[in-house]
């Protein structure tokens, strides 16, 4: 069964008195493929359009570059990126520079009212600090940029698929709206007939009244279809920067059946995932961490420095020192004391790191094989809809016959009629929900959804 989207993504209805055009066309050889609406994968983000028309690409790219959460994690990639390229800090040494004025004269004796009491000086000094806790600083710094970007990546591929599921849940609301203004046509292209049979005492006056329910309940599910549709598109516009929410979503892709073994996704594409990379990271850079405590606390540093003064901005009254500093920490050794307890608390956040990675794995693997087994069998729901959906078609269509040859009720008419438009409502809500699911598994895996159904994707030609 294919599902087509073209233009204005008009959902075209089969139905009896060509009233609407055809919705739904059974082709018995792609019986396992279900056409979505999507963009077209050739397509680019910065493709021209016609007027206000977006596709997946366009949106994504859109929504990228208008979050706000998304920039604060740039700023905290861009500053741990600088921290990264300039290592050479962390050995650089400390310079001051000094200058002072003071005055120093008797109080109650020999007053010096000349000013000579003032004092002029100036210095500039050099100090640099050594210690084993440096190198392990360094590549502490490098792990938490590398860190950032696996944490700006993972942000991005978020915003992706939440984007992804919102275009095409939007595509879904769209062509349910078509559903249902063709649903009212039907109901009052009925009522209009009862009207006419009542005129010439064919019908009872029940049976008018109760068409013209029919009606107002279809309009009344109209409208409130449309209320949500427009604001979710308005929410929708707003994630993409857009402050016109008149715009259409276009493209179209194919869903193929996922057929995948649980386990092989589990041993391929578990250790990639971006959460997963953050706390292998975590806990190498939390080893690094402890080092660096270990020695900077317990580890002797060398300390260097160097002044130079000047008196009276005399040349001739100048000082120069310099000096070379060993410390050897004894405190660190001592149980309780606070550098010990540091050391203490830097194991222990490594142990913490390692068990949080156990968790991470336990709970993606359970989620990988959860939704690789509801994959499953959302696509027999699918193969039910489908069923469901062309036998209320049949139903619908016998029942009209019977109802212009008057051998049917006009409720009859009516029930085959709603059974027809909720099965072609649940067709539309279960190929929506099994593209989520795809897109749930894409991002469980951090792979991209187009390459998941390439890679594991059954047609029937496959199979």
């Amino acid at each position: 069964m294919e599902v087509h989207l073209r233009g204005k993504l008009v959902f075209v209805v089969s139905m009896y008195l060509g009233l609407c055009l055809p919705v739904f066309q059974l082709n018995a050889s792609a019986q396992q493929v279900t056409q979505f609406p999507a963009p077209q994968a050739a397509q680019s983000p910065a493709s021209s359009l016609n007027g206000n028309d977006i596709n997946l690409e366009k949106a994504i790219s859109l929504a990228i570059e208008s979050s706000l959460n998304l920039k604060k994690t740039g700023i905290d990639l861009a500053a741990s990126g600088y921290s990264e390229k300039k290592l050479w800090a962390e050995i650089f040494p400390s310079i001051n520079a000094t200058a002072s004025i003071g005055y120093r004269n008797t109080l109650f004796s020999n007053i010096d009212l000349s000013g000579s009491g003032l004092n002029y000086s100036a210095g500039f000094g050099i100090s640099l600090g050594l210690n084993g806790g440096i190198p392990y600083s360094i590549k502490s710094i490098k792990l938490a940029h590398q860190g950032n970007i696996l944490k700006y990546e993972d942000a991005r591929n978020q915003l992706s698929i939440q984007i992804t599921k919102k275009f095409f849940s939007l595509i879904a609301e769209k062509n349910s709206l078509t559903l249902l203004e063709e649903i009212l046509g039907l109901a009052q292209r009925q009522h209009e007939r009862d009207q006419i049979s009542f005129k010439n005492g064919l019908v009872r006056e029940l049976v008018v009244i109760q068409s013209k329910l029919s009606v107002e309940n279809a309009r009344y599910n109209l409208s409130t279809t449309a209320t949500s549709y427009a604001n979710n598109m308005r929410e929708f516009s707003a994630m993409l920067g857009l402050p016109d929410p008149d715009i259409t979503l276009n493209g179209e892709v194919k869903i193929v059946r996922i057929s995948a073994d649980s386990n092989l996704l589990i041993d391929n594409y578990l250790s990639g995932r971006p959460d997963i990379a953050r706390t292998r990271q975590e806990i190498e850079r939390l080893e690094y961490a402890r080092k660096q405590s270990v020695l900077s606390g317990r580890a002797p540093s060398l300390n260097l420095s160097m002044d130079w003064n000047i008196n009276g901005f005399d040349p001739y009254s100048d000082t120069f020192s310099g000096s070379a500093r060993l410390s050897i920490p004894v405190d660190a050794f001592i149980p309780g004391t606070q550098k010990n307890q540091s050391s203490a608390r830097a194991n222990d956040s490594v142990e913490k790191a390692k068990l949080d990675l156990t968790i991470t794995e336990d709970s993606a693997k359970t989620q990988i094989r959860s939704l690789t087994a509801l994959l499953h069998n959302s696509w027999d729901s699918i193969g039910i809809a489908r069923l469901s959906l062309e036998a209320a078609q049949r139903s619908y269509d016998l029942t009209d016959q019977g109802f212009r040859s008057g051998t049917v009720e006009s409720l009859a008419l009516e029930d085959a009629r709603n059974n027809m438009a909720n099965a072609k409502q649940r067709l539309l809500q279960t190929e929506l929900s099994y593209f989520n699911m795809i897109l749930d598994l894409s991002s469980a895996l951090n792979l991209d959804w187009k390459k998941l159904i390439d890679d594991y994707g059954v047609t029937s030609e496959k199979e």
